[in-house]
């Protein structure tokens, strides 16, 4: 294994990047689930790697001029920062881009494809010359609404779907979600893949995963054995192999990316 950069290790990438997150207005809460921006100088430290970890929703960001529709991914990857810039994006809530695609999201799913292939023009040099991400929200918001698409109660119906994932760490199989939903496996699996891009199982790991990383967050001592455990893994060795699979790094050299509490 390569030697590893200094600067992923104890919030030292703080240190030139600065991530932030402006509220979105009100009357985009049915379709948008945030905001988010980042900045960063590298002065004259040479390029770092980002590592980006995978979510259940689809992206609109807008990178030096550009803007891009990123369809989930099922897996970590990298991107690499250089000099100054910054990007702001925009997340769906999961489930919720399929009124602006028009088709299913499984389609886009791992594919990065120009905006303007699904909203048509975008104001991508605006968002760029935009003072900064406060005028860059104002923006993204006039343009969200003259792209507003026609209401989905599906689209509605399965963002309060992954919501119940997302916030009830006991559910752990997609069984039991269809039991709670009064459907079928199958129901399920076809609602999840036309409109969040990815299966149930996918959107139940990860969620599950992220449980992993918010005590990592929290805390420098962690025990893997109890989280195995209560998130529904067989033993310690089966978390961290799902784990390393979805994030692309172990459990314990992810948790060396926080800083000491």
């Amino acid at each position: 294994m390569a030697e590893r950069d200094v600067r992923e290790v104890g919030g030292a990438w703080a240190d030139f990047q600065v991530h932030s997150f402006p509220e979105p207005a009100a009357d985009l809460a049915s379709f948008v689930d945030h905001f988010w921006a980042v900045s960063w100088d590298l002065g004259d430290q040479p390029p770092y790697r980002q590592l980006v970890v995978p979510n259940p929703t689809v992206q609109l960001s807008f990178p030096n001029g550009a803007a891009q529709v990123h369809g989930v991914g099922r897996r970590s990857g990298h991107k690499v920062l250089a000099g100054a810039g910054r990007v702001f994006g925009v997340a769906f809530r999961p489930g919720c881009f399929r009124p602006f695609l028009g088709r299913s999201v499984s389609t886009i799913t791992g594919r990065v494809l120009p905006a303007a292939e699904v909203f048509g023009p975008v104001p991508a040099r605006a968002v760029l010359e935009a003072e900064d991400a406060g005028e860059q929200a104002r923006i993204v918001e006039g343009f969200l609404r003259s792209a507003w698409p026609a209401p989905d109660p599906a689209a509605e119906h399965v963002a309060s779907v992954v919501a119940l994932v997302a916030g009830d760490p006991g559910l752990t199989r997609v069984s039991d979600l269809a039991e709670r939903l009064g459907t079928h496996v199958r129901s399920v699996q076809r609602l999840f893949a036309e409109y969040v891009g990815v299966g149930p199982k996918w959107v139940i790991r990860r969620y599950r995963l992220r449980e992993v990383t918010d005590r990592m967050a929290r805390s420098a001592a962690v025990d893997w054995a109890g989280v195995a455990a209560e998130l529904g893994y067989s033993d310690q060795a089966h978390l961290a192999r799902d784990f390393t699979a979805m994030i692309g790094e172990s459990p314990t050299r992810y948790a060396a990316r926080y800083p000491a509490p």
